[in-house]
């Protein structure tokens, strides 16, 4: 099964200079939690996430129409492309502990997404003896690279919760 065969292939995306109230709108209209950030070319220059939006929205004193998309985006890009063995771009997936990857060309112009999403979707079950083309064990083994265990977080007394004695 090669990427192209399950990824959505009209993509959602915006560029560098859009601003995080035109981000969210794309990505409630869409329905989806992730954008690929391209240039006039369309070529891929970062990813950006709602997590990310999130994240700047608390770390910074400014309104959403005031931060560009620039700002806040990751610019390592991990990335496929169309013809690749799915089992290669999950290997990607888990190497970078990623759930989506931007489907890209050879010029790194964006041609769709892949999202663990589509592949759970596509995914059989086991069965002995009978060869799959994605199983389910491909895809919990790439979730055991992108989540791996964390260590255990500091339990905070109530007291502490809102920095009270």
């Amino acid at each position: 099964m090669q990427v192209r065969d399950i990824m959505v292939d009209a993509p959602a995306s915006c560029g560098p200079n859009t601003n995080l109230t035109d981000v969210v709108d794309i990505l409630r209209m869409r329905k989806c939690g992730f954008l690929p950030v391209v240039d006039s070319k369309q070529k891929v220059v970062g990813v950006v996430t709602d997590r990310d939006i999130c994240i700047a929205l608390g770390e910074r004193n400014r309104l959403p129409a005031d931060i560009v998309v620039d700002e806040i985006a990751t610019k390592k890009v991990f990335s496929c492309q169309a013809d690749d063995d799915i089992r290669t771009a999950l290997r990607t997936m888990g190497a970078a502990k990623v759930r989506r990857l931007p489907v890209v060309d050879v010029e790194g112009k964006l041609k769709g997404v892949l999202s663990m999403d589509d592949v759970v979707l596509h995914t059989e079950g086991f069965s002995p003896g009978h060869l799959l083309e994605l199983s389910c064990l491909d895809v919990v083994d790439t979730l055991k690279h992108v989540y791996p265990p964390q260590p255990q977080a500091e339990v905070l007394e109530p007291a502490n919760w809102y920095g009270g004695e």
